[in-house]
């Protein structure tokens, strides 16, 4: 590839917490025992400014204790608080509209220098109530915090108007303004990045917002929320509103007063939420936006010129980092027939490596899944791959007690139109299929419906190229793993079934915020 230079300006990320520091481990330590102190808080809604307390509740519990250890309550949101945030967004809109691009970033960049402050007790949550290792956590902490200051300095560099054109006697400007009341549907896997990665490019792209997060890991949303308000943001500019989505999910995406749902999720609500919004209301003046992200069915080709070790280190992280529960995981690894028994000799070998517990512990890589749905649905995929392939490599997890837990769990000898090739499985899952050539391997690897992400190990650069030019992925990895997408580096989102061709952490994000205007003032009246 030739060299490309960005127009753009640099972008500094937070660095990741390098955990061979004792210093470092003995902060984490700190955290995690102070989070642990505070397991039983009651977090309130948040509307309009004010906490809202409601008679029922939802519990999140840790998925390695379900049974006996509960991280906390936060309030649950019917129609009746669902219509009042609603009502409070609608509210805050012309004044949060009016205010500057650049008073809009300063709240946002507050809030990344909370984040930051207190960074060990978010991933030290994330650990708890969603079952992520350390370096899993601090990731997703870093991510956020990313986006914070990302989205703020994008609005700055896109809020000022811009001249069009070089007309004597007329002036000519284009510039941009919110599209009016959100609705953020954030998902449990990235609880705090993907959150706050929605949640603020709404918010600072002028857009007041309603916040349901996932009912899996409401806590850590609830922590997001509480740092928006240190930071100072207006009230109703951010309505938490945590609730059961059989409940509220169909009533504010429909509402005539709602003009964009902003989604991270599984295909089936995705396309739900596409297809309602798509409806006009009684009394609905404009069209809505969806920003759906979803899922995807990601391969990984491994050539026959690839270096062999690399190709199973990538194979495993990507398959089995946070035990599969990414929508970029590598599920499906699609291996030339010519290296496909030393590679899956390679595999196994990496995977026996893998240790599995309670995440509290550094030395432990996989945690539990999030939920007893998650896990017998998991547990149902395996079991078809049982009669569809070779289960070569799985651990048995009893000893670890009724936490949900599943160990990583290799399957060879699929074929490429199998149940476990084709349906995304959402955990420590991954498909082994031998490809005749590389002509077949880039088949395979575009039979899905999904389009997220992939990637090749090769040492040939012809082979390279064509799997560049080929294998259409929103993120596509060469001679590396497929997950890991990191703010203003690798621009992440995909399209077909995996989204709208949308760009998380990209310089073109925040357009989907916004609509654009044109203004022309004729000079000579």
């Amino acid at each position: 590839m030739k060299s490309i230079e960005s127009p753009f300006p640099p972008f500094q990320n937070v660095t990741e917490r390098d955990y061979s520091k004792p210093e470092l481990v003995e902060k984490m330590k700190k955290a995690l025992d102070k989070v642990k102190s505070e397991f039983g808080t009651l977090y309130p809604l948040y509307i309009d400014g004010k906490d809202v307390m409601t008679e029922r509740k939802i519990t999140s519990t840790n998925p390695a204790r379900p049974t006996t250890e509960v991280i906390g309550q936060v309030g649950c949101a019917g129609r009746a608080e669902a219509e009042m945030a609603i009502a409070a967004a609608n509210k805050a809109l012309p004044g949060w509209r009016a205010t500057s691009p650049e008073k809009r970033a300063e709240y946002i960049l507050k809030a990344a220098d909370i984040a930051e402050a207190e960074r060990d007790e978010l991933a030290a949550m994330m650990v708890y109530e969603v079952g992520k290792n350390w370096r899993e956590a601090d990731i997703d902490v870093c991510e956020g915090i990313d986006f914070l200051r990302f989205y703020a300095k994008e609005m700055i560099r896109l809020g000022a108007p811009v001249r069009l054109g070089s007309a004597s006697g007329e002036t000519n400007y284009h510039f941009y303004e919110p599209k009016g009341v959100a609705v953020v549907i954030s998902p449990w896997n990235f609880p705090w990045a993907i959150t706050v990665g929605m949640a603020v490019a709404a918010i600072v792209a002028g857009n007041p917002v309603l916040l349901k997060p996932a009912t899996q890991s409401p806590i850590i949303a609830a922590m997001f929320v509480d740092i928006m308000k240190r930071a100072g943001l207006p009230a109703g500019v951010l309505n938490f509103i945590p609730g059961p989505g059989s409940e509220i999910g169909d009533f504010i995406v429909e509402h005539p007063n709602i003009n964009m749902i902003v989604f991270t999720g599984s295909k089936e609500i995705g396309c739900r939420i596409y297809r309602l919004a798509a409806q006009v209301s009684d009394g609905q003046t404009h069209l809505k936006k969806v920003i759906s992200e979803m899922g995807g069915k990601n391969g990984l080709i491994v050539d026959k010129e690839a270096d062999l070790d690399l190709a199973a280190q990538s194979a495993c992280v990507s398959a089995f980092g946070f035990q599969g529960q990414k929508c970029s995981a590598g599920s499906r690894a699609i291996v030339h027939q010519d290296v496909y028994d030393t590679f899956l000799e390679k595999l196994i070998a990496c995977t026996e490596k893998l240790t599995i517990g309670f995440t509290e512990d550094l030395a432990i890589y996989n945690g539990p899944v999030i939920d007893a749905n998650a896990y017998k649905s998991i547990k149902n995929y395996i079991e078809i791959g049982r009669k569809e392939g070779r289960v070569v490599f799985e651990k048995d997890c009893s000893h670890l007690g009724d936490g949900y837990f599943i160990s990583p769990t290799i399957i060879a000898d699929i074929k490429p139109d199998a149940v476990i090739a084709k349906e995304e499985i959402f955990g420590p899952v991954v498909a082994v299929i031998k490809a005749r050539d590389i002509d077949e391997a880039i088949d395979i690897a575009n039979s899905t419906d999904f389009a997220l992400t992939g990637g090749v190990i090769s040492r040939n650069k012809e082979t390279i190229e064509r799997v560049i030019r080929e294998f259409r992925v929103g993120n596509l990895y060469i001679n590396r793993k497929i997950t890991g997408a990191i703010v203003a580096r690798q621009p992440f989102g995909g399209f077909k079934m995996s989204g709208i061709g949308s760009k998380a952490g990209g310089h073109d994000y925040l357009f989907h915020f916004m609509d654009p205007r044109t203004v022309t003032v004729n000079e000579n009246a």
